[in-house]
């Protein structure tokens, strides 16, 4: 483990995190509830349960700073400042939606938020992000790039390719793999030898690579910080592998713990390890935020939550000469 500063106690930074972690689950829990009336026609894949993640590493980053992610982007993609109505919009299949209506859930982008893009395929924008991180450095630019990925995507050969590219050029980019134990529904025991880590596979590459609880928000957000720091340095790229698990279903709002691939006791053990109620617990004991202060937090969501869905529910629906527009070439 690498010698990082003291853990976090700024009472300003804490309030932001938690609003940050608690935002992003509350917008995938609406998410859920809406689903099922039919009106958003993507697919959604939900990162509840893994939020801290997303929480404490954009917490870390600037504005000039960019992020590229995969399917599960949600969390990403709010947490690095995105525009919620246009993220909710674009589910909706609406004009001002953040790819006008096209992308749906997966395909996500806010340039001016540095939120570079997602795609669905796996590991695909591993490799987009360092070569954003090595064009910024040949410009110049003071950017660190982050590109978030699930542990399935370091069995594809791009990633390892990148790896070895950003270290081979010192580039100033993180990987950050969230470790949720499966790629779909195939458990990483039968996906990967039992007597290694991953954190391990991508240290053989020469890269500095760290595990750590990926449920521990303040944790997360001082290992983000060494790594960022480390990158506007000029020391070069960092893995961070972070464990977490997601509640949901791979693909979908509900939940799947019914059909074999993993047990109701795993999910419950997993759920006791709640990152939402875990900072809960340690902001009350620490007195930072108080339990009325918590249900405002929560109440300011909910009404721009509200906003943001029927901002999209209201919006048009992209007109018939432009659904080809930037989809297929002349």
């Amino acid at each position: 483990m690498p010698t990082i500063a003291p853990r976090t106690t700024d009472p300003a930074t804490l309030r932001r995190l938690y609003r940050d972690l608690v935002r992003v689950r509350m917008v995938d829990e609406r998410i859920a509830e809406l689903y099922p009336e039919q009106q958003m026609r993507c697919p959604v894949h939900l990162s509840i349960g893994q939020e801290a993640v997303s929480a404490g590493v954009c917490a870390r980053l600037e504005r000039q700073d960019w992020v590229m992610s995969g399917h599960r982007s949600h969390g990403h993609f709010l947490a690095k400042g995105g525009s919620l109505p246009s993220m909710l919009a674009e589910m909706y299949g609406r004009a001002t939606g953040c790819t006008g209506g096209k992308g749906g859930s997966m395909h996500l982008i806010d340039l001016e938020a540095g939120f570079l893009g997602a795609v669905p395929i796996v590991g695909s924008t591993i490799p987009m992000a360092v070569g954003a991180a090595w064009g910024a450095r040949s410009r110049g630019e003071s950017r660190v790039v982050v590109s978030f990925f699930g542990e399935a995507a370091t069995e594809e050969g791009v990633f390892h390719e990148a790896v070895n590219f950003a270290c081979l050029k010192k580039l100033p980019v993180i990987f950050v793999c969230e470790n949720n134990l499966f790629s779909v529904y195939t458990p990483l025991d039968v996906r990967q030898p039992g007597n290694r880590e991953v954190a391990d596979v991508a240290r053989g590459h020469g890269i500095e690579s760290v595990q750590a609880d990926g449920n521990d928000t303040v944790g997360v957000y001082d290992l983000a910080g060494w790594a960022v720091d480390r990158a506007r340095a000029g020391q070069g790229p960092t893995f961070l592998e972070f464990k977490t698990y997601r509640w949901r279903e791979h693909c979908g709002p509900y939940y799947d713990n019914d059909i074999g691939y993993r047990t109701e006791a795993e999910y419950l053990a997993w759920r006791e390890k709640c990152p939402v109620e875990r900072f809960e617990r340690d902001l009350l004991a620490s007195g930072v935020v108080d339990a009325q202060g918590m249900t405002e937090i929560r109440a300011a969501i909910t009404r721009e939550l509200d906003e943001a869905v029927a901002f999209a529910k209201a919006s048009p629906f992209p007109p018939d000469h432009e659904m080809a527009t930037f989809t297929y070439a002349e």
